[in-house]
């Protein structure tokens, strides 16, 4: 018979907060707006002061050099340089369909693959009305274009050199 190891006692389990300063954001300083080019709006990001300004007068959206998104139904990953770079749990995030509403998450993640990525927002808090012009207007927000990050392919199990170690 294998002896019964004790529980550890004596480490404190305390639940994950929203505000620990790490890289998750919660979904409600978050909405995903769908559209031709979805638009993803993020409040008191911890990548805020890392994103680019918007300079561009007008409607011109740069491209965040640096930085990519993975538009995932479940999780959305804005990853930036280095370090930096935010996790969002998308399925409990608001999702704005200017169309008619409420969206789905499914819908503009597709709408995001469908675009070829997404025009992520970082500001103080999110607006009560999605203006464009107010939206770009310099020294409102930071941010651009992301670019949608490549899914990572599956390994194929009958090629040596992408199969798993040892098989």
């Amino acid at each position: 018979m294998v002896p019964c190891r004790q529980p550890v006692t004596d480490v404190p389990l305390s639940p994950p907060t929203w505000d620990s300063g790490g890289v998750l954001l919660a979904p409600e300083k978050t909405l995903f707006v769908r559209g031709a080019t979805p638009l993803l709006l993020l409040a008191d990001a911890p990548v805020h002061d890392v994103l680019p300004l918007l300079a561009a007068p007008g409607e011109t959206v740069p491209l965040c050099e640096g930085w990519g998104i993975a538009p995932r139904l479940t999780l959305c990953v804005v990853d930036g340089p280095g370090d930096h770079g935010v996790l969002i749990p998308a399925l409990a995030a608001p999702v704005l369909d200017v169309t008619d509403g409420p969206g789905r998450m499914a819908d503009w993640c597709a709408d995001a693959e469908g675009a070829g990525g997404a025009v992520a927002l970082s500001m103080d808090r999110l607006p009560d009305v999605i203006d464009w012009s107010a939206l770009l207007a310099p020294g409102t927000a930071r941010g651009g274009f992301l670019p949608a990050l490549a899914r990572p392919r599956p390994a194929d199990p009958r090629r040596r050199d992408t199969a798993w170690p040892g098989h």
